[in-house]
């Protein structure tokens, strides 16, 4: 076991995944000589060779178009978009090719392709550096989005991610990059796709989440115990956004009565929108209170200090947290 942090991880399962199949190449920009950005994959050009860690023009539409014709010619391509909102012009391939494929072409082809997008508010950059656009991806039919928050999680969903005969959009907040570390296993495994994790059992109240404000969430549950001593929540990250862990959550509040659904993205159109809309067709008859969601604002995110005011944080789910659970019908 190596005690790593969530960058690391990324690296970690590039490099295994390049040393268990010569098929599997990395390019993106600046992912080559200098690692990327965040130099998520660092050295894999220097131990690969130019031929499978390149760096690609700033193009994104080109080269995930690119992408999807090696990964239709038997590569396993692992396209790096620099940011999540710097990656739109890919969308237009993304949305009307890659997603499509298997369909289109009735299984003869498929894309068995990742695309990785740093994403997520946290660092202070610029808008395009910070979006959380995990709902847009989630609604397009034939293409799965994962969000990982712990590095084990980050390891093994890009490694089933690489596995996988379809299409994977990998979602790493950059907010947890270099947050904490954790002991990871070294070499192969996967984490299956579409199964959530349960963090900590409960009664009361059912916290759904994912990503950076996994972390917010635990600290919010630490903080509540103050005003509400006698209170136990359960706390699910999601892990996987489309397809999710719909039985998992189902269960849960089921057992609790309430739901808190925790994200970073803007409130409308959201991912708590459809887990809610979901529990509601099945949990009606056991509700003890109002679905609820925290979330980020209707607004671009604010640049550099701003972005205070729109992010999650614990405080706010502490304070989402106490209304729900002190709803009286």
């Amino acid at each position: 076991m190596a005690i790593i942090n969530n960058i690391k991880a990324v690296t970690e399962a590039l490099d295994v995944a390049m040393e268990r199949d010569k098929n599997v190449i990395v390019f993106g920009e600046d992912v080559g000589l200098e690692g990327g950005v965040f130099r998520a994959t660092q050295g894999l050009q220097q131990k690969y060779g130019i031929e499978r860690s390149f760096n690609a023009p700033i193009s994104e539409a080109m080269f995930a178009g690119v992408g999807l014709g090696m990964a239709m010619n038997g590569m396993k391509p692992v396209v790096e978009l620099q940011f999540q909102g710097l990656g739109l012009p890919a969308l237009q391939n993304v949305i009307a090719n890659i997603s499509r494929m298997r369909n289109r072409s009735r299984g003869k082809w498929t894309a068995p392709m990742v695309i990785r997008m740093p994403m997520g508010g946290g660092i202070r950059a610029l808008e395009h550096h910070s979006e959380a656009l995990e709902a847009i991806f989630a609604h397009i039919p034939g293409i799965k989005t994962v969000m990982p928050s712990t590095p084990y999680d980050t390891k093994g969903l890009l490694l089933a991610a690489i596995e996988s005969p379809d299409p994977i959009i990998v979602l790493e907040p950059t907010k947890l990059y270099r947050a904490f570390k954790q002991e990871v296993p070294e070499g192969y495994y996967t984490v299956p796709i579409g199964e959530g994790y349960k963090i900590q059992e409960g009664n009361d109240l059912t916290i759904v989440t994912y990503g950076a404000q996994t972390v917010d969430c635990m600290k919010a549950i630490e903080l509540v115990k103050s005003s509400h001593p006698n209170a136990t929540i359960e706390l699910i990250d999601l892990r996987s956004i489309q397809p999710w862990d719909k039985k998992m959550v189902i269960e849960s509040v089921k057992k609790t009565g309430r739901l808190l659904v925790v994200s970073e993205a803007v409130r409308s159109f959201g991912v708590p929108a459809e887990i809610i809309t979901t529990v509601n067709e099945h949990c009606f008859d056991s509700l003890k209170a109002p679905l609820s969601r925290c979330t980020g604002y209707d607004v671009v995110i604010p640049y550099d200090r701003g972005e205070g005011f729109h992010q999650v944080n614990p405080q706010k789910v502490v304070e989402a947290i106490k209304k729900v659970l002190d709803y009286k019908f």
